[in-house]
């Protein structure tokens, strides 16, 4: 993939405006504000906004009140690098984003190069943090974490059951399926089919017709929710009854709306809900009243400018280099998702993953409730 790069000038000039506009801190949040993913890039901006919102109200970071910027990347890589080189050209300096692995992953050398310290609340590839960067973090944990649980699910409550993988060949997808099937062999267990299908398509009648051929009695997906929701409705049109297990990719009640009542008991991997911590309370009223469901990363990118507001008050400074010695430095950080430190990589020490189920509730409406 070509990268652009902006130019020493342009850079400085960029620089030279955030001088002059000493008394507000950029911030951009970057995602798939439109697009087929746009559900998740809602979430993350109203995420930020909420908590510029809210520290704003409590006399903003060191003095200096936040304004944010929308960068809409479409989940597509190329897009992704343009959002991360006019954030770079605004003066720009602390990110929220992307949501999708493949898109972070080419952004973040752009913000690694200008010195923007970002913080992604759901690229899970281990890439993301696996490449030294000073300037990477994220809220959400790792698909290696997911494809572990997984695993264990397929040789504890699925024991002698059949289980297909499928997934959609993005940096995500794919990378989440392989961790599954990495800690599946390893564990003995062998699936009874292993294909990817292309992101974006309506048809996906060949693969069901293979899961059903397969006698496949699971099917793992790596994948996010538009497609996920399709595979579902399209299978139960076909007589597949296989329960689908996927992850966080499938985390907003779109996925009902796309895939039917047939998506009742999908089975799904996802942080503890975090609409359920105590932390969160006021937050979640304040949203509440916006008419706005924070689900999925809405809290994750809440949590992450509330990181980076304690971070710059430790540092005594807005400088990302500071910032970011001090998130690697093990300090907990109190935020509306609970206690959240750091590893030297820009990984949480302390991520669990949980089951959901999919279900339909006494209001009629099939949503995902944690399992106990």
């Amino acid at each position: 993939m070509k990268k652009v790069w902006l130019s020493g000038l342009v850079l400085a000039a960029g620089l030279a405006f955030t001088g002059a506009a000493s008394a507000q801190i950029k911030f951009g949040v970057a995602g798939p504000i439109t697009g087929p993913n746009a559900a998740f890039g809602a979430q993350l901006v109203n995420g930020t906004n909420q908590a510029a919102e809210d520290i704003n109200a409590a006399g903003g970071i060191l003095g200096q009140k936040i304004v944010v910027s929308q960068g809409d990347d479409v989940s597509d890589p190329k897009q992704g690098v343009s959002v991360a080189n006019k954030f770079v050209g605004d003066g720009v300096k602390l990110v929220i984003g992307h949501f999708n692995s493949g898109v972070t992953i080419p952004a973040s050398e752009v913000y690694a190069e200008n010195g923007i310290l970002f913080i992604t609340p759901s690229a899970t590839n281990p890439k993301v943090t696996e490449r030294g960067l000073w300037d990477a973090f994220r809220t959400c944990g790792r698909d290696d974490q997911q494809g572990r649980l997984w695993a264990d699910y397929a040789k504890g409550p699925l024991k002698g059951k059949k289980i297909a993988i499928v997934h959609d060949k993005t940096t995500y997808g794919q990378g989440l399926a392989d961790a599954a099937k990495g800690y599946m062999t390893a564990d003995g267990i062998k699936e009874v089919l292993y294909e990817g299908v292309n992101a974006g398509e309506k048809d996906y009648s060949a693969i069901v017709s293979k899961i059903k051929a397969s006698g496949a009695e699971y099917v793992m997906w790596g994948g996010l929710h538009t497609e996920g929701g399709l595979i579902i409705r399209q299978m139960r049109d076909q007589g597949v009854k296989a329960v689908m297990i996927s992850g966080d990719g499938i985390t907003d009640n779109e996925f009902a709306s796309i895939g039917g009542d047939g998506v009742e008991g999908t089975l799904m991997s996802f942080g503890p809900e975090p609409r359920n911590n105590p932390n969160a309370k006021a937050v979640i009223e304040a949203f509440k009243k916006k008419n706005f469901d924070p689900q999925g990363y809405t809290l994750y990118s809440y949590a992450g400018v509330q990181i980076m507001k304690q971070a710059a008050e430790k540092a005594g400074s807005l400088d990302t280099k500071k910032m970011a010695e001090v998130m690697h430095s093990g300090m907990v950080f109190k935020t509306v998702i609970g206690d959240i430190s750091y590893d030297k990589k820009g990984d949480r020490t302390n991520v669990d993953y949980v089951w959901y189920v999919w279900k339909k509730g006494a209001d009629g409406k099939i949503t995902y409730v944690e399992q106990k």
